[in-house]
């Protein structure tokens, strides 16, 4: 079998608003991209620290994580560890990372803390996709992301006031892009938490639709309460109940990726020799 591309994909799941999902995306999009046989790397860079929770890391096991990635250029692999899920590392987040908007404004190319660190580490290049799951808010954390990013994935909530805001995130996006990142894209909005009974989400899907167009994933990941169990266990929806509705939408999510990106894997890479 050859190597399939030695530069991952690095996709940021973003949005300035909280409880929106976005967490519940990074996680099990990783993880069903792993599944699928592509080596995945997570990164925790929220200081909440949702997604170390939910791959089953507890909090006093967590030194060594994205805080001493940005913070220490000479940093080695040490801050990967594996998981439950086959194919899938995790760098956690622990209660450090806290400060670290505070610690990253004096430094000199502040917003490349991340990027160099992925880019200057072979141990990185093993990997097919990267994932970064970002704190709500637009601070120097985000950037990071952004800067190190190919792609934005912006988990959008099917309620009130879902669009409001999301200008101010695709202008940064912009902006990234523009100063520092020529090669960052919007990846796609997945309309998260919706609920079929409540025509309020079909509004904010038209609307999301009718204003984004194919931006939009076709996948819409529903309210469904295996979700909101699964990280109490310490796993992604998708090994949690794999035959649940929201396990099957976060998969058919991560078959719209693999098909938009044009990633190869494994199977595929043998087929095409």
């Amino acid at each position: 079998m050859g190597a399939i591309i030695t530069t991952p994909l690095i996709l940021a799941v973003a949005n300035q608003k909280g409880g929106v999902g976005k967490t519940t995306t990074a996680v099990n999009l990783a993880a069903a991209l792993a599944i699928a046989g592509l080596p995945v790397l997570l990164i925790d860079m929220d200081p909440q620290g949702n997604a170390s929770t939910g791959l089953g890391v507890s909090r006093s096991d967590r030194s060594g994580g994205t805080y001493m990635l940005l913070m220490d250029g000479e940093s080695d692999s040490q801050a990967i560890r594996s998981t439950s899920v086959p194919n899938l590392s995790l760098i956690t987040s622990d209660m450090d990372l806290a400060g670290a908007e505070v610690e990253l404004v004096t430094m000199q190319r502040r917003e490349f803390r991340l990027k160099n660190a992925l880019a200057s580490q072979a141990a990185f290049q093993a990997y097919r996709v990267i994932v970064l799951d970002c704190p709500p808010g637009l601070g120097l954390l985000t950037l990071n992301a952004l800067v190190a990013a190919t792609g934005v994935i912006v988990p959008l909530q099917c309620e009130f006031f879902a669009l409001e805001g999301i200008s101010s995130l695709m202008h940064t996006i912009e902006a990234v892009r523009r100063r520092f990142n020529a090669r960052l894209r919007l990846s796609g909005i997945l309309l998260t938490m919706s609920d079929r009974r409540n025509s309020l989400s079909g509004l904010v899907e038209q609307d999301a639709r009718n204003h984004f167009g194919d931006w939009v994933f076709d996948v819409v990941i529903p309210r469904n309460i295996r979700v909101s169990e699964a990280p109490s266990h310490g796993l992604p929806v998708i090994v949690y109940d794999p035959k649940s509705q929201g396990a099957m939408a976060y998969n058919a999510l991560a078959e719209e990726v693999v098909k938009k990106e044009k990633i190869l894997i494994p199977q595929q890479v043998s087929a095409h020799e």
